[in-house]
């Protein structure tokens, strides 16, 4: 399981050959190192380590994401109706998208090209959710 937070399917993003955690946890060592040595202000370096935590933390709620949206689809009964199916799979698969874009706002790096999709994935996923409902609530006994 290694590269791998618990609980996540996918392995954690690599950057220098190394798992993103391992330089998290690298940098903190770091951090109290240079600090016990007088060498660097030990505000600068929580700073650094808290921007690695929101930034894992921000990567599982990305993978929490997936993961529902992995159950509800697999939960959802199949009718053998290619408009019904595509519609009620959509759903999920927007919200995941929905809940991965807000936890890229919240992660608080704020690239302005991936905020400004990250705001228009949300936007656009929401209308397309209520419409999709709207499909299926009148197109389900048909």
């Amino acid at each position: 399981m290694r590269g791998r937070l618990p609980g996540l399917r996918a392995p954690l993003p690599r950057d220098g050959g190394r798992p993103m955690r391992a330089r998290g946890v690298a940098a903190v060592l770091a951090a109290a190192w240079l600090a016990a040595a007088g060498a660097a202000p030990a505000q600068e370096m929580d700073h650094a380590a808290h921007g690695q935590a929101a930034g894992e933390a921000a990567s599982q709620r990305m993978m929490e994401a997936m993961d529902a949206m992995n159950a509800a689809m697999a939960q959802t009964p199949m009718t053998g109706r290619p408009g019904l199916d595509f519609a009620q799979m959509m759903i999920p698969h927007h919200q995941s998208a929905i809940d991965m874009a807000q936890a890229y706002l919240d992660s608080g790096e704020n690239d302005p090209v991936l905020a400004r999709i990250s705001r228009d994935v949300i936007a656009s996923q929401q209308a397309e959710i209520a419409e999709l409902r709207a499909w299926i609530e009148a197109n389900r006994d048909r």
